[in-house]
């Protein structure tokens, strides 16, 4: 239900409105959709091929198409209106024109025919009917006078309905009722306060239209008039709030959960919050506040003019205006002037915006059921392939030409090549080809990294022959030092993949001599010396001596550039100091997953030649896992019973035992006088207070138990 009073106004004085209607009416209708699912079809820049909409909405199904400017409004009487920058442009840009014959049309001495530029005359003539409801803003390449028309109501064409700032429409379907507000034009900050050829709000001339700070008062005063909280509202702007900082300040006093917008000319269209592009709110914040700049640096330039010339009902609209661009959320991270910290603006991750590519490259259909709005957004994208391919004539939409002009490359190629990616035929030295590589602008020369030797020599030529140091070249020269940019040539590729071959044999040989190494380290005794590893032939045998080139760039392996000497054959870099790994290691995937109880690790014993070991340790998680392996004493294993007894370290036995601690014997103290004890002992001059020593808290180990009596 609409308000029956205007909602309180940003200003004291009168609000008359500056057109001839009653202050209460606002240019609003209801259009009712007789479906519990519908679907809305969004598409910008038509570019006056008005024939494709019945086609376009029949292809997505579709119960209405809104449009977000560069309709194509001419008529037979805009030629002589247009201006001939604008006029080429458009002619340029026709999806009418065919391209053989758009060159020829594009001279001076050759204007196209309105026919050519737009099938507006069609429409309004009868000749196409849209099937359709179209709900349309203009863009920024329109005939004002065309759009004057509609707003007297001169021209009315059935399901044509152009949003502006007096002009709002509603859409129930599927179970959503849908507030469409349009604001047409490109934003253009110094012509704000300037409506050119345009009566009242709308702005435009000579062939363009743009929008005026009175059409976003008249706009917000509109949205004040019709507001209703039951209801989604949607703004239609031919500018993008993403870039322009005062539309979406617009958004967020009209209090838009949607925003629709064009103007980019995009191959792909995108679908965003600010939430997912700005890095924090203080992002958001930064962005009104240089929109707020712009339109504030031309405000004080002209205030004394407006003031001068405007009347009251205009003042209205210009004093909402200027609230829109004051309305700026305050920081969540500063309390305000009453000590409070200011909530988050709810748009920062509600509101959701498009911003689209042209009719001819994609769209977005809103899919409405159920009181849910989904989104598919389609986009034809750019040629990549062929931007790839062409340098001199890309594709428009993405550059990818930017890689062989500016950034340089990963793997350039290898010095001392016979071939380059970019030559330079010099003029003086018998048309032999000098090799050289391009710059990255004027800035400095990045040099070139070294290369290992086993490239270097894989990559030499030696049928190359340089020119003479001294022979003049055509163009400027080339820095010494240049790192080549662009894509390799397939010489290079050729190159590159024989290295790349035989890095991988290298590599295969290395892993196989480390696995021989590590077999036969298993058999020798611990602490031995570990044989060398055989290195490669391939890798072990030096480069062979290559002759410095004659040119002026210099090679950097000649220098002395070289890797630090390693033990590694520069087939691969060790990483750590820990031994290989087993070969023979068994990878057993348990049913169940183990825990602490579990036995965690076996040890076996170093065997020595004609001593072999027969114990082995079996270490447990914790006291009741080993004695609960100490309960299978008895039990067999393969054929025979082992012996189960729980790992004591040596002084423990020893004072068990009754004998001589650790060190009495075989050189206690790591070998330190362990001969001079044993020969005391031999002559009974041992002294019994070496065996008072107790282990473990218990009594003396000298006292003999009970149980090992004689």
């Amino acid at each position: 239900m609409q308000p029956t009073s205007r909602p309180a106004s940003t200003s004291t004085r009168p609000t008359a409105s500056p057109n001839s209607r009653p202050q209460h009416q606002v240019n609003t209708q209801t259009k009712v959709f007789d479906t519990s699912h519908g679907r809305l079809l969004c598409i910008a820049d038509i570019r006056g091929r008005l024939s494709a909409l019945n086609d376009l909405a029949r292809e997505a199904n579709a119960s209405a198409i809104i449009h977000t400017g560069d309709f194509g409004f001419f008529e037979a009487s805009s030629l002589d209106r247009i201006n001939d920058r604008t006029l080429r442009h458009l002619t340029m840009y026709s999806p009418l024109i065919p391209t053989a014959q758009r060159n020829h049309l594009l001279s001076p001495e050759n204007p196209p025919s309105v026919q050519l530029l737009s099938e507006f005359p069609l429409l309004l003539s009868g000749q196409i009917k849209l099937q359709v409801p179209v709900y349309t803003v203009w863009g920024a390449c329109e005939d004002v006078t065309v759009l004057e028309k509609f707003r007297a109501g001169q021209y009315d064409i059935e399901n044509l309905h152009v949003l502006d700032e007096a002009t709002t429409r509603c859409l129930d379907i599927g179970g959503v009722r849908l507030r469409l507000l349009g604001l047409g034009g490109a934003l253009v900050p110094h012509k704000m306060f300037d409506n050119g050829d345009g009566i009242a709000t709308i702005a435009g001339g000579q062939g363009t239209m743009w929008t005026s700070a009175l059409q976003i008062g008249e706009l917000v005063d509109t949205a004040q008039r019709v507001f209703d909280p039951t209801e989604t509202r949607m703004l239609v702007t031919h500018a993008s709030p993403g870039r322009e900082g005062i539309i979406h300040q617009l958004g967020l006093v009209l209090k838009a959960d949607l925003t629709i917008s064009a103007g980019l000319h995009f191959r792909y269209a995108s679908s965003y919050n600010e939430f997912s592009v700005q890095g924090d709110f203080e992002g958001l914040r930064h962005k009104l506040l240089v929109g707020k700049e712009g339109f504030d640096k031309v405000w004080e330039s002209v205030k004394t003019q407006v003031d001068a010339v405007i009347d009251e009902n205009q003042r209205v609209l210009l004093d909402k205006a200027l609230s829109v661009v004051e309305r700026i959320p305050p920081p969540t991270n500063q309390p305000g002037p009453n000590g409070q910290f200011a909530q988050e603006e709810p748009a920062w991750k509600n509101c959701w915006n498009w911003n689209l590519c042209d009719a001819a490259y994609g769209s977005l259909i809103l899919d409405i059921k159920d009181g849910r709005v989904s989104a598919e957004l389609k986009s034809q994208g750019a040629q990549i392939a062929q931007t790839c391919k062409s340098t001199t004539n890309p594709v428009s939409g993405f550059n990818y030409a930017y890689r062989r002009t500016v950034t340089p490359s990963t793997s350039g190629p290898t010095p001392g090549s016979a071939t380059s990616p970019l030559t330079v035929t010099g003029t003086g030295s018998g048309g032999a080809a000098t090799p050289t590589v391009a710059t990255k602008g004027s800035g400095t020369p990045v040099p070139e990294k070294s290369v290992p030797p086993h490239m270097n020599a894989a990559n030499k030529s030696a049928t190359s022959t340089p020119p003479p140091p001294n022979a003049p070249s055509s163009g400027r020269e080339t820095p010494k030092d240049a790192k080549a940019n662009g894509g390799p040539s397939p010489a290079d590729k050729a190159e590159r993949e024989r290295a790349k071959k035989e890095r991988k044999k290298e590599r295969k040989q290395q892993e196989k001599a480390e696995r021989e190494a590590a077999a036969a380290a298993g058999k020798e005794k611990e602490g031995g010396s570990k044989p060398p590893t055989p290195l490669p032939e391939a890798a072990s045998s030096p480069p062979p001596a290559q002759p410095k080139s004659g040119k002026g760039t210099p090679d950097l392996l000649d220098g002395g550039l070289t890797s630090p000497a390693t033990e590694s054959t520069g087939a691969r870099t060790p990483t750590s100091r820990r031994p290989p790994r087993n070969p023979w290691t068994i990878f057993m995937r348990l049913s169940e997953p183990t825990g602490e109880q579990e036995i965690i690790k076996v040890t076996y014993p170093q065997n020595f030649p004609g001593r072999q070991q027969k114990m082995c340790y079996v270490e447990f998680g914790d006291e009741a896992a080993m004695k609960a392996g100490l309960e299978k004493q008895g039990e067999k294993l393969r054929e025979f019973v082992p012996e189960l007894k729980q790992a004591t370290d040596k002084e423990s036995r020893n004072a068990e035992n009754g004998g001589p601690p650790r060190g009495m014997f075989r050189g206690g103290f790591r070998g330190r006088g362990g001969y001079a004890a044993r020969g005391l002992s031999a002559a009974g001059l041992t002294r019994g207070t070496g065996f008072e020593r107790k282990g473990n808290g218990d009594a003396p180990s000298g006292a003999p138990k009970p149980s090992e009596g004689s």
